[in-house]
């Protein structure tokens, strides 16, 4: 025991008085600012705890001309496939859609075939979402901005 229980209690205790709607406004707002800050870290090339991410690999010596290479999950970040979504009792940021295999293969560093019929490869882990110390003052703030306000 951490101590910290009795004002988890009393701290949800707080949180249940607030109506539905305000719970649900809260948690999306909530969603939403962590989405901001997984997106600034993804274009940042670094995981949530701020260790950068494993370079990808090295091209071959012989490589085609003109070749341009993006960011790494450029438009893994975007608000189409990173969504926020928020409840009366939770706040979710996730992928969706076909890009969430992709992004828990190299979230976790998995097996994977990059293209139809190719051959298995091994991604390194690359951390994609995550909740790190300056998140959980985040929504510190956002909850007493909440709790603070007349409902």
């Amino acid at each position: 025991m951490n101590g910290l229980e009795a004002f988890d209690e009393r701290l949800g205790a707080l949180i249940g008085n607030l109506s539905p709607a305000a719970r649900k406004e809260m948690a999306r707002t909530i969603a939403r600012r962590l989405r901001a800050g997984q997106q600034q870290n993804i274009k940042r090339q670094q995981a949530p705890d701020g260790t950068p991410f494993k370079p990808r690999k090295a091209p071959p010596v012989r490589k085609k001309k003109g070749r341009v290479k993006r960011e790494m999950f450029a438009r893994l970040r975007t608000a189409k496939y990173l969504k926020a979504k928020g409840t009366a009792n939770d706040a979710v940021v996730e992928f969706t859609g076909n890009v969430q295999r992709m992004a828990r293969v190299h979230h976790y560093g998995l097996r994977d075939r990059p293209a139809r019929g190719g051959k298995e490869v091994q991604y390194e882990a690359r951390p994609l979402l995550g909740i790190c110390e300056s998140n959980f003052y985040s929504i510190e703030d956002i909850i007493i901005a909440y709790l603070t306000k007349k409902h």
